[in-house]
């Protein structure tokens, strides 16, 4: 966000190209599979060429990746919102704000369902699950930073037990076919986790 050296320029249309990669890519990959998907499917269900999806990206892996990468970011946005209102009713503790913000999680699960099955289903590029091993401590430790630069004390152990559990939620959460029952499991997740919140 401070970097101003040198400004990287994106053309509408480049830009446009890309975000339809995107949405192909998605569509392809929730339809067939990760495995099975072809480059060729994503360029002609964007109506782009080969050419601009190695232009804009590595491959087939680089989409999924990307595809992750865009649906954390929302899912970051989700939570720190969540946490942010809770904050503006005036909760302040931190075991129920964290609570919210994993339900705010879940919830950002349930309504994107399908794109979220596709990376828990064990269908994906080599070494995914290590990358997503690695974004869950990012996500722990960046709640970890935001609670301390709100000055709020920091429950570490119940924090990384808030996250793992929220994780290993995801997919049980994503299989109802019923959102409603989605969300009442998510809610009996997130109580169950309150329960487990230490006295203060």
């Amino acid at each position: 966000m401070e970097k101003v050296e040198k400004p990287v320029r994106i053309s509408h249309r480049g830009a446009a190209t890309r975000s339809a990669l995107l949405v192909a890519a998605s569509h392809v990959f929730r339809t067939v599979g990760f495995d099975r998907a072809g480059v060729s499917e994503v360029v002609a269900h964007a109506g782009a060429s080969v050419g601009s999806l190695y232009h804009h990206f590595g491959g087939k892996a680089d989409l999924y990746i990307a595809l992750y990468e865009e649906f954390q970011q929302r899912q970051q946005e989700r939570t720190h919102q969540a946490a942010a209102l809770a904050r503006a009713a005036g909760e302040t503790d931190p075991a129920r704000l964290m609570n919210r913000s994993a339900r705010a999680y879940l919830e950002g699960c349930i309504e994107e369902r399908e794109l979220t099955w596709l990376f828990f289903s064990g269908d994906s590029p080599p070494g995914f699950e290590a990358t997503m091993r690695t974004r869950l401590r990012e996500w722990t430790d960046r709640n970890v930073a935001l609670y301390r630069k709100a000055d709020e004390p920091v429950d570490e152990a119940l924090l990384l037990i808030v996250s793992g559990s929220i994780s290993l939620a995801v997919s049980e959460v994503v299989r109802r076919e019923d959102v409603t029952a989605a969300r009442a499991l998510a809610d009996q997740v997130v109580d169950t986790l309150g329960r487990l919140t230490p006295p203060r």
